[in-house]
């Protein structure tokens, strides 16, 4: 998740909160002390001594924060996943992986069970050379803090809750914390309301331990063993990384056994959620959210399970490990590409926690897939889901799980008698889980204020593309909670769990009619339609193409397709690049895993801004090692008879029909809340 503050000096202010000032100061001041050469390259010898097996050892730990992970390396599974839990991956190419420690990173470190001496010893063991001290300073200050607050969902009301009373009374004496509390008032008199219990935890069954162990899973044949799994079997790997990483994977999944715990608490205004969970960062008391599902006997179960076809993959468990690893819930984000089953993860979460369930989209298309998908994977029925948006607006009583749109939640106009009837019910609920499709869209002004309509426990973001163009993204730390998991895209597609995709960008030299107009000129269809056509595409053979504009951009399932051409983009919009590919990274079946499946398109106007465009859009993609190759004339297009506007006169008269063209022209495609952008198409 975006840091909130970048280790290399920069301009970007809004990523300085929530970053202890001893720490954001110390690790600065390390940094400066390398020698840094005309390249800008520093030498940190002097403060980085080499460890005599530093040949068996995967990683670099540098006083910048920035860690360099050798994916050759025989203990690269167990650094990767230790990595993936402490800190954000930068780039990822085939060989050697870039990371950086930040605050928020290590925040999610703590989150999901480990410690503040596990995270610096396992480093120790895993670097080739000494941990610098600005580092080890760094990580203290970072976790040595965090999971002392919680807040708490109970009766309709939230709490903020903590064993620790003086951590409590800081916070209260804080003006910003004081103006969100809420005191009860007798005879005119505010009370002092600060509420002590004593709660009794008991040790539960784990999610995904005994009993998804005994998951059967395909078995892979002597051909089909990975080259870096071989490697890893004859490889010699020192003895104390696989003891303390086998001891920190066991104590991330334990849980205490049965305790008593004193608790004290004081309640807020939900109103001013999103106040508290940033102030409490900015006071270096990260909020923690998590669920105790099991022990809820005010909210009533749903009958729900997963179906035994439902089958989860390695990565798709793990993910949810580190949501459930302690028998609670934990809120927070789960970053997994396109095509790679995001919403398994989802039905599976609300499978497990077994509550009322909330699933928000960012399309009607969207609940509809969300809606068979629960159908396919769960027990749920038609009766337990209803589906709440424009045009479709199922019953609500008796259901467990209630799919809608970010927009009919945080709609402001006036609503019809049956919206404005089910709106009420959705905010007298308790919902168990909230899972939000797309989350990267959730720091949006507009769309963060479904997050103080709705009451939850618990909230799971999904998306692929962890990615805004704006600075907003680091406020999911706080509107959502940390990255649990983000999945490695490469690794996946070497595995055939994502197709195998080649890239390509296609330059295209623009007529001299066009680029003189070029150089002069100044910088929605129904639901029913859409389906029909998406499911002619699928399943009518004699359809085999099909053209669709920037409505399709997400949560577009169409895994029959295997060639996208993109014609029209938004800018230099990394997210709508990735989520583009992500329309043809499904698996392609009987494909041979060894070749390209998968082919991704470009078509760039040469001497035009898209050149510089697509140079941005392509960041992405290329740090989680994808490469583009550059086309500049396709073969066999000579010979290629009737093309369209192969002569002079077709291009001038297309060319007119441009000029003529008026913004209104491009209405129907227009999504609403959107501004009047140009529409972009693709083609798959």
């Amino acid at each position: 998740m975006g840091p909130p503050k970048r280790f290399k000096k920069d301009n970007n202010s809004n990523e300085a909160e929530g970053v202890p000032d001893a720490a954001k100061n110390d690790v600065e001041k390390q940094d400066e002390c390398a020698i840094e050469d005309e390249f800008g390259a520093k030498d940190y010898r002097l403060q980085m001594i080499l460890k005599p097996d530093c040949a068996s050892r995967p990683l670099w730990v540098a006083p910048n924060g920035h860690i360099f992970l050798e994916s050759f390396s025989p203990v690269y599974k167990h650094a990767h996943d230790f990595l993936i839990a402490i800190s954000e991956p930068v780039c990822r190419p085939e060989y050697i992986h870039e990371y950086r420690l930040t605050a928020y990173s290590l925040y999610a470190a703590v989150s999901v069970g480990l410690q503040t001496q596990d995270i610096i010893e396992y480093l120790k063991r895993l670097s080739k050379t000494s941990i610098p001290d600005g580092i080890i300073e760094f990580i203290k200050l970072c976790t040595l803090s965090y999971g002392k607050v919680k807040l708490v969902l109970k009766h309709n009301k939230y709490f903020i809750e903590s064993p620790f009373p003086e951590v409590l009374q800081k916070l209260l004496k804080d003006p910003v914390i004081q103006e969100c509390r809420l005191r009860k008032i007798v005879e005119d008199t505010e009370v002092d309301d600060i509420v002590t219990n004593v709660q009794t935890k008991i040790k539960v069954p784990q999610f995904g331990s005994k009993a998804l162990a005994n998951t059967p899973v395909p078995s892979k044949t002597n051909s089909e063993t990975e080259p870096d799994q071989i490697l890893t079997e004859t490889a010699t790997i020192p003895e104390d990384i696989t003891a303390f990483y086998d001891k920190i994977d066991k104590d991330d999944e334990d849980e205490d056994e049965d305790q008593e715990l004193k608790t004290v608490s004081f309640e807020v205004n939900q109103e001013k959620i999103e106040v508290v969970q940033k102030r409490c960062i900015e006071l270096e008391h990260p909020l923690l959210a998590e669920y105790d599902f099991r022990n809820d006997s005010v909210n009533p179960d749903i009958n729900i399970d997963l179906k035994p076809s439902a089958v989860l993959r390695p990565y798709q468990e793990k993910s949810l490990r580190k949501m459930f690893g302690n028998g609670r819930a934990r809120s927070g984000v789960i970053v997994l590409p396109c095509g790679a089953g995001k919403s398994l993860v989802g039905v599976t979460a609300c499978c497990t926690v077994r509550k009322r369930a909330l699933v928000l989209c960012n399309s009607g298309v969207s609940v509809e897939q969300w809606k068979q998908q629960f159908k396919m994977w769960s027990t749920a029925d038609d009766s337990m889901i209803c589906r709440f948006t424009s045009e479709a607006k199922d019953k609500f009583m008796g259901c467990g799980i209630l799919i809608t749109t970010y927009s009919m939640i945080t709609h402001t106009q006036k609503r019809s008698w049956d919206a404005e009837n089910t709106m009420r019910w959705l905010q007298e609920q308790e919902w168990g889980i909230m899972v939000l499709d797309e989350v990267h869209t959730i720091p949006a002004k507009m769309f963060r204020r479904v997050l103080t309509i709705v009451q939850s426990h618990c909230k799971l973001g999904l998306t692929a593309t962890l990615l805004r163009e704006d600075d907003k993204i680091a406020d999911l730390n706080f509107l959502i909670g940390p990255k649990l998991y983000e999945a490695n895209w490469l690794e996946l597609q070497k595995r055939g769990f994502i197709a195998k995709v080649q890239c390509a960008e296609v330059w295209c030299p623009m007529t001299p009619e066009f680029y003189r107009e070029y150089l002069g000129c100044k910088m929605s269809k129904k639901l029913s339609e859409r389906i029909h056509i998406l499911q002619n595409f699928k399943f009518n053979m004699k359809v085999n193409t099909i053209f669709v504009s920037k409505v399709a951009d997400t949560s577009f399932d169409l895994p029959e397709a295997n060639v996208l051409i993109q014609i029209s983009s938004h800018g230099g919009s990394r997210r709508q690049e990735a989520q583009r590919l992500g329309r043809i990274l499904r698996a392609k079946k009987g494909a041979i895993a060894e070749e390209y499946n998968a082919f991704f398109y470009t078509l760039v106007s040469q001497d035009t801004m898209e050149m510089n465009y697509s140079r941005k859009r392509q960041r992405f993609l290329v740090n989680q090692g994808y490469a583009y190759k550059v086309i500049t004339k396709l073969a066999g297009m000579d010979e290629e008879p009737d093309l369209m506007y192969g002569n002079r006169e077709e291009q001038g008269q297309l060319l007119q029909q441009v000029l003529t063209a008026s913004d209104t022209d491009a209405d129907e495609e227009r999504i609403p809340s959107e501004g009047p952008r140009p529409v972009s198409m693709t083609v798959e």
